[in-house]
C-alpha cells in the first residue's frame, strides 16, 4: 500500500474521530438545555428602582442560569441576547468553534445577534454575561460590546467555563467596555469543570451566591 493510502486513512479515522467528539459534545449540551430551561424562572418587578440591567448570551443554558440568579438577587432587568449562528446541535457547535477562532486572527470580527442595541440609559450597572470559547468570551458579548455603548456605567463582565480563560482577552474585552464610556469594569467567573466532569447546576448557583454575592 501506498504511503498516499495511509494518509488518506488516517485523515479519515482523524476527521470520524472529531464529528464523533462534536456530535457528543452537541448532544451534552442539548440535555443540559433541557435541564436548565425552566431553573429559577425570573420576574422583573417593574415597580422596583433597580438600576441593575444583566445582558447575557448563552448556548446551552449555563450562562442564562447564571443570569437568572444574578437578576433574581438584584431584580434587574433581564435581556437574552439571540445568535442564530450557533443553535444547539453539532452544526451550530461547528460555527461557534469556526467563529471563536476566526477572531483570534481577525478581533473586529461580528456575528449576527439579536437584539444588537438596547436603551440602557436608565441602568447604573450593567452586568455582561456570556460563556467562555476558545479562552475568550462568546463572540456575540463582543458583538453587543461593538454595538452600544456605557457611558458612566458600571461594567461587570461575568463568565461560566469549561477549563481556562485567557487573560488577555478579558484586558480587551476592558479596553472595549472603557472605550465605550464606561465609569468602572470588573471580571467574575465560575469554572464549570471540563464537559464530562461538570458541578452540578445547583453547585453553581451556590458558588456564585457565595463568591459573588458573600450570601
Amino acid at each position: 500500500m501506498t504511503t498516499i493510502f495511509w494518509i488518506i486513512a488516517l485523515l479519515a479515522v482523524l476527521f470520524l474521530f472529531v464529528m464523533t467528539y462534536m456530535s457528543a459534545v452537541a448532544w451534552i449540551e442539548s440535555r443540559q438545555a433541557m435541564r436548565l430551561k425552566n431553573m429559577l424562572p425570573f420576574q422583573f418587578k417593574q415597580a422596583s428602582t433597580s438600576r441593575t440591567a444583566v445582558v447575557y448570551y448563552s448556548r446551552s443554558g449555563n450562562t442564562a442560569l447564571a443570569a437568572r440568579n444574578i437578576a433574581t438577587r438584584l431584580n434587574a432587568a433581564l435581556f437574552p441576547l439571540a445568535a442564530p449562528d450557533y443553535q444547539l446541535g453539532t452544526l451550530g457547535l461547528v460555527h461557534a468553534i469556526k467563529d471563536a477562532n476566526a477572531r483570534r486572527a481577525k478581533p473586529d470580527f461580528l456575528p449576527e445577534i439579536s437584539p444588537s442595541t438596547l436603551d440602557l440609559t436608565l441602568f447604573d450597572t450593567v452586568y455582561l454575561g456570556s460563556p467562555v470559547w476558545l479562552y475568550s468570551p462568546a463572540p456575540p458579548i463582543w458583538a453587543f460590546v461593538e454595538h452600544n455603548r456605557f457611558d458612566g456605567q458600571n461594567v461587570v463582565l461575568f463568565n461560566t467555563f469549561n477549563s481556562h480563560i485567557g487573560e488577555d482577552y478579558i484586558a480587551k474585552f476592558k479596553d472595549k467596555v472603557m472605550a465605550r464610556g464606561a465609569k468602572s469594569f470588573e471580571h467574575r467567573r465560575m469554572l464549570r469543570g471540563r464537559m464530562t466532569q461538570q458541578i452540578s447546576p445547583e453547585q453553581m448557583i451556590q458558588a456564585i451566591d457565595r463568591e459573588w454575592f458573600n450570601h
